[in-house]
């Protein structure tokens, strides 16, 4: 993202007074005056204002995650168009929120919270709107609806992820409202999967094994890879409750399934592998009084994990922390926290800050 210095020096760059740049764009000189010294942050609505006025792209290149998720914002959606034209929505249009769900949620993997949230909320509000205002034949709605369940359940995760836990569990839940609409089981199961790991975290750990429970027992017809999903969390719900056995019999189900992995998997299945399989087993050995065993898990799993992914790094290494502040070795723990949080600070994420303020804890006794 383009700051205050970078807008100067391409106004300057350009020969652009800050008074003819104050008329070409609309806003006040003092305005423009105090963005490019750093004093006031800088809209979205000003980056544009510049790339017009000037020509040119201020931000990074279009293969950006960031930059694409800002144009994303600000463009106008097709489906939007589509509301507006009234015409039957076909098939061609389907295709085209599917592949814009896929999009938004590869995003998540590289973009924080904070600047996907009003994306996918944009994009979730005219998906919304489409199934409620356009006509469309019985196939293509249960593809808009299905749609709008992903939509819901990456909406629900990225509310969660910032730590606004209600509006989360309202996203998941109106997310199974449309699942239902598009006869998908297992994607309400995922739905309600995804708010039991909420819950897990942040409320009542037996309500979220319950509710982890009822998802695996819901979709029976779930692909291998998605049924490990469902069994990972209802594995932590378990060790959260303190429920050992439980928690164990769980992991094993999930080795189990995942082992019996083919084609056929729903796209928004990608990410779960072996690295993060074993990062949920050494998170539960953590939870249940085993740290010393979850230290290799953890540690070969960083080891292989992406560093562009800057906030699951930071949350697994603050769990690596944690194993070790948990078997003593408090040095080591201080260097893995050091380490978790310069990735944090890549990605910010209130999840991260609460991982990072735990450890603190465990290291300040």
């Amino acid at each position: 993202m383009a700051t205050g210095a970078d807008l100067r020096a391409l106004r300057e760059e350009a020969g652009i007074s800050l008074a003819r740049m104050a008329g070409r764009t609309h806003f006040t000189k003092s305005h423009l005056s105090m963005i490019e010294t750093g004093k006031r942050s800088i809209a979205a609505e000003v980056i544009s204002a510049y790339e017009q006025a000037l020509g040119k792209p201020l931000t990074p290149p279009q293969d950006d995650p960031v930059r694409l998720a800002h144009e994303w914002l600000v463009s106008t959606s097709p489906m939007a168009v589509q509301t507006r034209s009234g015409r039957t929505v076909g098939a061609s249009l389907a295709s085209e929120l599917e592949a814009r769900v896929v999009e938004l949620r590869h995003l998540d993997d590289t973009v924080s919270s904070e600047q996907l949230g009003p994306v996918i909320a944009k994009e979730l509000s005219e998906a919304e709107n489409l199934v409620r205002c356009a006509n469309f034949t019985e196939p293509v709605g249960k593809r808009l609806f299905t749609a709008v369940g992903e939509l819901s359940q990456l909406a629900g995760w990225v509310a969660s992820d910032a730590g606004r836990y209600r509006q989360a569990q309202r996203l998941y839940l109106s997310g199974v409202a449309a699942a239902n609409e598009a006869h998908d089981r297992v994607l309400g199961a995922q739905l309600l999967s995804s708010l039991s790991y909420q819950i897990a975290n942040v409320g009542k750990p037996a309500d979220a094994a319950l509710l982890a429970r009822t998802a695996v027992q819901g979709a029976q017809e779930a692909t291998p890879v998605v049924r490990a999903l469902f069994l990972e969390r209802a594995a932590w719900a378990a060790a959260k409750a303190g429920k050992s056995e439980a928690t164990w019999r769980a992991l094993d189900q999930v080795d189990d399934s995942y082992e019996r992995r083919g084609a056929g998997e729903p796209e928004w299945v990608y990410w779960l592998n072996r690295t993060e399989i074993d990062v949920m087993a050494g998170r539960c050995m953590i939870e249940l009084g085993r740290p010393r065993e979850a230290e290799p898990l953890l540690s070969a799993a960083i080891a292989s994990y992406p560093p562009e992914h800057a906030r699951e790094v930071a949350l697994y290494r603050s769990w690596l922390a944690e194993s070790y502040a948990r078997a003593g070795d408090l040095d080591a723990a201080r260097e893995a926290l050091d380490s978790a949080k310069r990735y944090g600070s890549e990605m910010p994420s209130v999840r991260s800050d609460t991982r990072f303020e735990t450890v603190e804890q465990l290291l300040s006794t």
